[in-house]
């Protein structure tokens, strides 16, 4: 049963049409993601459905008694209350009972009216427990729990609490509402990765209908059972989850694309024989396919498919780095009690933060990483909640704070280049150009245009001050500018912050094809499923690292609560020596794994040292005979082999122990 239905909507806002002539269904069940370019009034159409907005045209039809609950985007008004009052107004109903129940209580105690208050405190006590009333503050609890809130926020005046904190209440008090049609307005904005894993089953869990506005990917894969697309101002429905309506959106681009291709075919044919023979013997003929043609274009000619321009990113890197680009070994991330100032250091050939001493009490230890290693054109993806020092990390990584202990260890001829959450380097009063050229000065204002335009920035865009862009402006300028740095190692924080889906695919596919290294710190788990070859996750002030994308992070990290179940269960002697010879062999794989690696080192060592030797020979040679060419040539081919055995050297050093 359709919980909302809606017939050729549209809305206008003076001279803009932002959609017309969409119409929809909800059945109770639905599942709905919601995806689309930014600006095309997707959020538009859930305020229609939700009444909040008329349109200009159309209707939309609610069940009668539909209790909907919206989730916008925008922070709801600070109160004086507290969070905790606040979903307590949820339950106002159950808390009138509950007072009526100790009301009856008091009268049990009175002789004369005992037994009237003992037969309707058995009835109303049944009818309160059956609606929750014992259960109401732990649904509480738990629901700030999963959303994020640590108990210290749960009396806290919501005046007190940011706006993505009152977004996040008042998610809380929609889902303890229980309305029949959830309508959420990227509502894993302000969501670390736990509590989005949180939302999403309790969302694959409800009874109701939602439709879901969402550029979370892997949100989408897991909770959606349909997709809407909203583009030029049409709404088109697809089944399955966001794979599935990718899958289904290519197919029907090609499908619509063969269409007009074979139409476009028909017409030449036609028009060409009305043009050979309109005024020869096959006049007659010739008139009616015309005539028939007229009428064809007329009804039912097909518009060619149209496709929005897309960013054109093809990133590459001519600098090669050594082998090893990351490598931390017992670092203790943190901020100190008394901060010290961070020597200036030449970075060219590789270079080592490496703290004096061990923590000290009064410092403030977030986690420490024992033994992790990045190689050159690996894709680490960096996880962990909010606050549990991800980008203190990347700070640490790039010489802005000092470790507390341990050391990072930065290979030869990286060259690092970083894009930050909090886009701080742009200036608000540079224009686009402005800020582009100042990443790279070298730049011609025609080269500067041509370059943004791959960037979606064109015409009168590059002259648009940086306070009046957008957030996904921001993102795609500061990739635009990260991209002349000529970079071999990205640290991106929260890349896809701010950038529609069809931005996070370009992005994606440029990462794919970068042939440097790659450190994504983000919550995008659909793009570090598809790019990572380690997950490095932050639990509990540890750091692990994991091999693969995200999924065989998950399965690892199911593989270990299974073992620690086993662990705590006795085990028979067939089973623990089937364990430890399980176990003996994996340490001999990675035994001889990291032995071969080592003979492979030291291999490419003693060729470089030979050459060496060679070029040294050489070098006497050409200095005796007085050839003074052949010396400068051969002296910079010592200078990069020299280098290259460094390298060496110190990846060697490091697998050996």
């Amino acid at each position: 049963m359709s919980l909302l239905t809606a017939h050729d909507l549209a809305i206008s806002f003076g001279p803009l049409d932002v959609f017309e002539g969409v119409s929809l269904a909800v059945a109770n069940g639905d599942r709905i993601g919601f995806v689309g370019p930014n600006g095309e009034g997707k959020t538009t159409l859930l305020r229609l459905l939700a009444g909040d907005l008329k349109p200009t045209q159309g209707v939309v039809h609610r069940r009668k008694g539909l209790r909907i609950g919206f989730l916008p985007q925008d922070p709801p008004p600070a109160a004086a209350k507290t969070l905790w009052e606040d979903m307590l107004e949820v339950f106002a109903a159950l808390r009138a009972e509950e007072a009526e129940l100790r009301a009856l209580e008091a009268q049990m105690a009175d002789p004369e009216q005992g037994e009237a208050a003992l037969a309707a405190y058995a009835e109303r006590q049944h009818r309160f427990d059956l609606a929750g009333g014992y259960d109401y503050p732990l649904r509480i609890q738990q629901t700030l729990t999963g959303l994020g809130f640590s108990p210290d926020q749960f009396h806290q005046p919501l005046r007190q609490l940011s706006g993505g904190q009152r977004t996040r209440g008042l998610l809380a008090r929609l889902l303890l509402d229980k309305p029949d049609l959830l309508l959420l307005d990227e509502p894993t904005n302000h969501l670390d990765l736990q509590a989005v894993e949180w939302l999403e089953s309790t969302l694959l869990g409800w009874e109701g209908g939602m439709i879901i506005v969402a550029h979370d990917r892997y949100f989408l894969d897991r909770v959606a059972t349909k997709v809407w697309e909203m583009a030029w101002g049409e709404l088109t429905p697809f089944r399955g989850n966001y794979s599935a309506y990718v899958v289904q959106r290519e197919a029907r681009l090609e499908r619509l694309h063969k269409e007009y291709e074979a139409q476009q075919e028909y017409i030449a044919k036609e028009e060409d024989y009305i043009r050979r023979n309109i005024a020869g013997q096959n006049t007659r003929q010739a008139q009616g396919r015309r005539t028939r043609l007229q009428r064809m274009l007329a009804e039912g000619r097909i518009a060619p498919p149209r496709q929005r321009r897309r960013m054109s990113l093809q990133w590459r890197t001519r600098l090669r780095s050594g082998s090893l680009v990351l490598a931390c070994s017992h670092l203790a991330i943190g901020y100190q009690a008394k901060p010290q100032p961070i020597p200036k250091m030449d970075r060219s050939g590789g270079y080592v933060y490496a703290a004096n001493g061990n923590t000290r009490p009064d410092d403030a230890l977030l986690f420490v990483a024992e033994e992790v290693v990045c190689k050159r054109g690996e894709r680490v993806g960096l996880i962990g909640p909010n606050g549990a020092g991800k980008t203190t990390f990347v700070k640490t990584l790039l010489g802005q704070i000092p470790p507390l202990a341990g050391e990072l260890r930065v290979g030869a001829s990286v060259r690092l280049g970083y894009l930050a959450q909090v886009q701080a380097a742009l200036q608000p009063e540079w224009t686009v150009q402005d800020a582009l050229m100042d990443a790279d000065p070298a730049l011609l204002p025609a080269e500067t245009r041509h370059i943004l335009a791959r960037f979606l920035f064109s015409q009168e865009d590059v002259f648009k001050t940086v306070q009046t862009l957008s957030g996904g402006q921001r993102s795609r300028l500061a990739l635009a500018r990260l991209s002349r740095q000529q970079a071999n190692f990205l640290v991106l924080d929260e890349p896809t912050n701010h950038l529609d889906i069809e931005s996070q695919e370009v992005l994606e596919e440029m990462l794919a094809d970068f042939n440097g290294t790659v450190l994504l710190v983000s919550h995008d788990r659909y793009l570090i499923d598809a790019l990572a070859t380690q997950v490095w996750a932050i639990d509990a002030g540890q750091l692990r690292a994991y091999e693969g994308g995200y999924s065989e992070y998950l399965a690892a990290k199911q593989a270990e609560k299974e073992a620690a179940a086993a662990a705590a269960t006795p085990l028979t002697e067939a089973q623990a020596y089937r364990r430890q010879s399980k176990e003996a062999r994996r340490q001999r794989r990675q035994e001889e794994k990291q032995a071969a690696e080592v003979a492979e080192m030291e291999a490419h060592i003693h060729a470089a040292e030979a050459e060496l030797a060679e070029i040294a020979a050489a070098l006497q040679r050409a200095s005796l005979s007085q050839q003074l060419g052949e010396v400068q040539r051969l002296g910079e081919r010592y200078g990069r082999v020299e280098q290259r055995l460094h390298q060496l050297v110190e990846t060697w050093a490091l697998l050996a122990t």
